[in-house]
């Protein structure tokens, strides 16, 4: 019988790859997706993502989503209460048998190790199926897999404006200056991902405005089937 695990869900390449994996492999049943979500702005936290995006992969990838809704009344969300709230959360899935979490994680050694202690407080184990893969083949991977992503947050101190928005390709790959990360493990970027071989069908986005906040650069997506563009406003992108 495969083991069950929760997947750690984030909308981007890393966790579209992630999965992908843990999909295709018989040792695992993927029960479910769990994003945070900044509840006053209702978007992934630091990515700026609409919920109805990630509303929209669940529905493609056919997995219930789970989401951890960061509320705004504890101010700026530090370690401790971000540690308290997933934890409760996680103990809903413990009760019920599921002790494995997986994670897109790559090389960042301190956070893997930083998960895998809060995981263990509740008896879980965490799950990194593409830990230590190159980052550019990582990323040659994922387009010659299917995927399709758009840059939809950039670091402005690694990355100027003219990338966010754009398709992730070996395009972009060429273009990304010296010492930038190409899988954007640092920080340099984060990324949607629209279609892929985890997708049922494609899900058809369209680009809104792009802004720059606290020297990050953001592009609004937007579900095809919107009928307007609205305003981007300064404050409905969350904060760190």
């Amino acid at each position: 019988m495969p083991t069950p695990i929760l997947f750690s869900w984030s909308g981007g390449k890393d966790s579209a790859l992630a999965l992908n994996a843990l999909l295709n492999q018989p040792e695992w049943e993927v029960v479910g997706l769990l994003t945070s979500v900044a509840d006053e702005f209702q978007r992934v936290s630091h990515h700026g993502v609409r919920e109805e995006l990630l509303d929209l992969q669940a529905d493609s990838i056919g997995l219930p989503l789970d989401k951890l809704r960061l509320p705004s009344s504890l101010g700026p969300c530090t370690n401790g209460a971000y540690e308290a709230l997933i934890g409760e959360k996680l103990a809903g899935y413990v009760a019920r048998g599921i002790t494995h979490v997986g994670h897109g994680d790559i090389f960042l050694a301190d956070l893997r190790a930083y998960r895998e202690k809060n995981l263990a407080k509740l008896g879980m184990t965490g799950v990194f199926p593409i830990w230590r893969r190159g980052s550019r083949e990582l990323v040659e991977s994922f387009v010659s897999l299917g995927f399709r992503a758009k840059l939809c947050c950039v670091e402005g101190a690694k990355l100027d404006a003219s990338f966010v928005g754009r398709e992730l390709d070996l395009d972009l790959l060429a273009d990304l200056p010296s010492g930038i990360d190409p899988a954007g493990e640092n920080g340099e970027y984060h990324s949607y991902v629209y279609d892929g071989p985890i997708f049922r069908w494609p899900i058809e986005i369209q680009t809104g405005v792009t802004l720059t906040i606290d020297n990050r650069h953001y592009t609004d997506l937007l579900p095809a089937a919107s009928s307007a563009k609205p305003s981007l406003a300064a404050a409905s992108i969350p904060p760190d």
